[in-house]
């Protein structure tokens, strides 16, 4: 049985709906810490999220295999962090309308407390110009949901209206490449096909 080291109640739908075995077993890591001293040796968005994917992953002590995850939101290779306000939220809105930027998700799997696998999948985001008042309504209308997100949404709410393309794999965009651990998970014998 996979080990998923997170509460994200969207990772653990994921695995559920593709009929996956797995435990969910929080792992204990300051994410803020890690990011800060990645970020302060010159780390960039996507390599924060892999590293911060495989703390996760070797956090958790289990038998069999453990499944860490983490996703950071990129604009011009600043990461962009879960907003801590509503004006926060905005303000990251605010700069992302009308532009481009980029999810990194990454997975890692652990087994003996060593990683065995790991994906990073990239998205291309590109919203659509919004007008302030329509920012500020749907952080006010959507707080509990994005308050979570890198970004300051959720594609799979309201906040698709923010976007005109998406190019890459949706489910990344939900914080976990499932293709790719799927075909992890069958060439390893986990699961069948």
């Amino acid at each position: 049985m996979l080990i998923l080291a997170s509460t994200s109640e969207t990772r653990r739908m994921l695995l559920a709906n593709a009929a996956i075995p797995f435990e969910a077993r929080p792992s204990r890591v300051d994410e803020a810490l890690v990011r800060d001293a990645l970020l302060a040796e010159g780390h960039g968005p996507r390599e924060i999220a892999d590293a911060l994917a495989e703390m996760k992953a070797l956090r958790v002590r289990a038998p069999g295999l453990v499944l860490g995850c983490d996703q950071t939101a990129d604009h011009d290779g600043t990461l962009l962090s879960k907003p801590g306000t509503q004006e926060e939220a905005v303000a990251q809105l605010r700069r992302l309308s009308g532009g481009t930027h980029r999810l990194h998700s990454a997975a890692v799997v652990a087994e003996a407390g060593r990683p065995v696998w790991r994906h990073v999948a990239t998205v291309r985001m590109d919203m659509r110009l919004a007008s302030e008042a329509y920012l500020q309504e749907y952080v006010s209308r959507n707080w509990d949901e994005i308050r979570h997100s890198a970004g300051s949404y959720t594609l799979e709410g309201e906040g698709a209206r923010l976007f005109h393309r998406v190019e890459g794999d949706y489910f990344a965009v939900l914080g976990l490449p499932l293709l790719p651990l799927i075909d992890f998970l069958i060439t390893r014998g986990e699961i069948a096909a």
